[in-house]
Parts: C-alpha cells; structure tokens; sequence
C-alpha cells in the first residue's frame, strides 16, 4: 500500500471549511465527508497515484479537492494547482471550442465541405464529409493509425491523414476518431489563420486567465505536472510532454490531445461555459450565443450509438458513461485517456471538473474508469435541490 498524503481545500464562495457552510452552498457536509473517503481509499487501493476535484456552478465553486500524491515514486501531495495532461479533454476544451467561436462568427458553419478548406482531402465520398460529421465522430475515417510509428514527421503524418481511406460511408456509422479530430484542427487553423495552440492562447486562455493551460509545458513548470505512463516506445516516463503517442509525434499540438491544464482553470472554463448559458458572460471576456450553444451541445441526429452533441459527449442511456445516471439530459461532457474528465450541466447549474493520472505507471490499470460515473451520482445525490 502507497504511503497517502492528501491536500483538501474547501472553497466556498470565500468562506471556512466548516459542514454550515458546506450545506448552505448546496451539499449535504456528510456526503461529502463520504465522498473524500471514497477519493482517498482509491489512493490507498493504487487504483490511482492521486487527483483533484473541482464542483461549481457559474457564480464559483462549491468544492475543491486535492489527494493523493504526484506519483508511485514522488510522494509530495498533489494540489489544486497541480497540472495533468488532459488528453481527449483536449477535444472539447480546445478544439470544440474554437470551433464554436469560428461557428459563431460566421467563417464556419456545420456543413461546410472539410475539402473547400483543406483541399488536399478531397476525392470520392471524402467531397461529402462536413465539419458536422468531424464533431459528431461520423466522417467514416477510422478510428486510429499509429503515426508515430508509421510516418516520418508531422507534415508526413498530415499527408497520411489526407490521403486515409474511409472505412464508411460519412454519416453511417459512429467511430469515435481521433484522425477526424487531428483533420478538424487542421480546418480551424486554415480558417482562422493561426496555429491551434495561438488561438486558443489568444482566443480563449488568456482571457479567461486560465494562466496554466496549454500544449508543450515550458521546463519551468515540470515540478507541477502530474506524470504519466512509463511508456515503452518513448523508454521513459512520460513527464511534461504529451502521453499520446501521436500528438507527441504532431510536435505536442493537435485536436485530439497535448494540452495540460489544472482544476483551477478547467472551474474557470466551465463557469463561462455555464455564463454563456445563461447570457451573462463578463464583459471584454469571448462569448458564445445561447441559442447557438444550445443547439450545438445538444443531442445530434445520426446513426445508432452517437450519443454525440457538436463535439461534446451527452449522459448515456442508463448510466453507461461518465455522466453517471443523474445529470440532466442537457448536460454535456467528456473524458480523458489519461484520467480525466468534465461535466457540465446548465440545466441544475453545476459543474464537476475531475484530473487524475491513472494511467501512471501503467496504461493496463483501468480500474479508475467505471468509478467516474459513480462519483458523478455520488455529487448529484448530495446535492441539496435549490
């Protein structure tokens, strides 16, 4: 058993940890008290090294925790400000979301032809596939090729990407992809004429002061960042650059995966997201239109088993994903290869912002994985209805 040493912080709207102000900020204090038990025996278990947990809604945060340490062999406990690699988050943080401010903008809408943009994947069924199709994971390319070890650089990897055959028919079938998402990044940095990583540094990071994320870590910041796998192709742990292969092979830039970020900032990013719900978004901050959001989070049309909004996961039937059982059907999520995960529900205005690194040291320990939806219930049961 790993030695524990926990870190746990109650921010409640300024005030003490104390179950008063625990309960009148919207959780019953005994639920909670239960819920940082079932945190820490997970660390004590080895299910994970350790994590942390951010619950908000728009006006602040409910809740925020930090347990376990950084890793097997750095037993210093993880903090709220403790970076991870967020992995597939990197998706819908980033990706999505500089697609939804290019789509509000007007300079995409969900049907433009991918081709009229990167003219290089053109040809047969490929002229049909629309940036609705890349979001929703229905282009009909394949789930994953293993560029790092089949192309020589990034430009190589891009060609292989373009010239890739589909496997389906676009719209058919669901196959969640990360070659259509590394293919997406492409559009938004052809539209918007900058790198992805500046983008959003300019667009999205820097004005909601999310000051500790973004791709390829500076050195500085190594001491902070949670590790990863110990990963066999690399011989090393992986620590301060992306775990994904493929995005470490794209330069630690892509649409799928390499951005690092804290609870901390990924609370900042789910209270705009909650603000533009509700149209209050602070002035000089970006801002997506309601009904525009409304729409595109919502549950797309397509084939059997999307279960996809633009970009966005929704709550699966039964409980069958992270989402767990409870939230409402408005809300929308995703997660991470890595360990992590964010849920946003604007209906019961709430948020859970969720990091760990559990795939430190090895990938093969997933026992982490059906406990996200369990912890999800366990919050939604210990709210208090307003």
């Amino acid at each position: 058993m790993k030695f524990q040493s926990t870190a746990v912080l109650i921010l409640v709207f300024g005030c003490t940890n104390t179950p008063e102000h625990t309960e009148s900020s919207g959780f019953h204090p005994d639920s909670m008290a239960q819920l940082e038990r079932f945190l820490n025996e997970q660390v004590a278990d080895d299910v994970i090294p350790g994590g942390t947990m951010i619950v908000g809604r728009r006006s602040g945060i409910f809740h925020a925790t930090a347990f376990g340490t950084y890793a097997d062999d750095d037993e210093r406990p993880v903090t709220l400000n403790t970076i991870y690699d967020l992995a597939s988050l990197t998706k819908v943080v980033g990706l999505t979301t500089a697609t939804y401010m290019l789509l509000a903008d007007g300079r995409l809408t969900l049907e433009t032809p991918i081709h009229t943009i990167v003219r290089e994947f053109a040809g047969s069924d490929k002229d049909t596939i629309t940036v609705h199709h890349l979001l929703t994971h229905t282009s009909g390319l394949p789930a994953w090729i293993p560029l790092h070890l089949e192309t020589a650089n990034r430009e190589d990897a891009l060609d292989r990407i373009f010239h890739e055959p589909l496997i389906n028919i676009p719209g058919a079938e669901y196959v969640y992809s990360d070659l259509g998402a590394i293919l997406m990044a492409q559009v938004v940095e052809r539209v918007a004429g900058q790198p992805l990583d500046v983008f959003l540094q300019e667009k999205l990071f820097q004005p909601l002061n999310m000051v500790d994320t973004g791709f390829n870590p500076s050195s500085e910041l190594l001491t902070r960042i949670a590790p990863t796998e110990d990963d066999p192709w690399r011989d090393r742990v992986v620590h301060g650059e992306v775990h994904d292969e493929n995005a470490f092979h794209l330069g630690g830039v892509s649409g799928h995966a390499g951005l690092f970020s804290t609870a901390e900032d990924l609370a900042k990013f789910a209270e705009w997201m909650l603000s533009n719900f509700n149209g209050d978004t602070d002035a000089g901050l970006p801002s997506i239109p309601r009904s525009q959001l409304t729409q595109w989070t919502s549950l797309q049309s397509g084939p059997a088993g999307s279960n996809r909004a633009i970009g966005w996961q929704k709550p699966a039937p039964g409980g069958g994903n992270s989402a767990g059982t409870l939230l409402s059907a408005d809300s929308f999520g995703h997660t991470g290869f890595t360990g992590t995960s964010i849920w946003i529900d604007p209906r019961n205005d709430f948020y859970l912002v969720m990091l760990t690194n559990r795939v430190h040291p090895t990938r093969e320990n997933q026992r982490w994985l059906p406990l996200r939806g369990v912890i999800t219930d366990m919050l939604m049961r210990a709210r208090i209805a307003n």
